[in-house]
């Protein structure tokens, strides 16, 4: 492996080959190819570059993971997990509150899959709730979906 850093075709090569396999965020994108960098201004450029030609876009990388993840988690956690991965905190929120919407059934979905059989304890109801919790949906919908019986011990 050599040790000097990449011309500027070999990091922009480098860059398409990583966002032909997957979309990143540009924050993702940079810390990948710093280290081959010949400069942080020369990785700017690129990075500017790859923008303006729709090459690299921080919206299309969060739409596609706030979707990968909304399999399993709830809006907060989406909204941690995007921001974790560089995406602009406007740009996160706007794709979590998205995926809000629909969190009341992700929810029941994941429980009913995790649980077969419904809560009939207190602490049966605390495991579910702790784990949504851990699942990113909000007290809201863990009250809607656990029922209130919940409250009132």
């Amino acid at each position: 492996m050599k040790d000097e850093p990449d011309t500027p075709q070999e990091l922009k090569a480098r860059a398409l080959r990583l966002l032909a396999r997957r979309e990143h965020s540009r924050a993702e994108l940079a810390r990948k190819l710093a280290p081959r960098a010949e400069s942080k201004e020369a990785l700017d450029a690129l990075l500017d570059e790859l923008e303006r030609r729709k090459q690299l876009s921080n919206e299309r990388y969060a739409e596609l993971r706030a979707h990968v993840l909304s399999r399993k988690y709830g809006a907060a956690r989406i909204r941690l997990d995007l921001r974790a991965k560089g995406v602009p905190a406007e740009a996160a929120e706007r794709i979590a509150a998205d995926t809000s919407e629909s969190d009341y059934r992700r929810a029941q979905g994941i429980l009913a899959r995790k649980y077969r059989l419904p809560a009939l304890t207190p602490q049966e109801r605390a495991k579910r709730q702790r784990f949504l919790q851990g699942r990113g949906f909000s007290q809201d919908v863990i009250r809607r979906l656990l029922g209130s019986a919940a409250d009132d011990e």
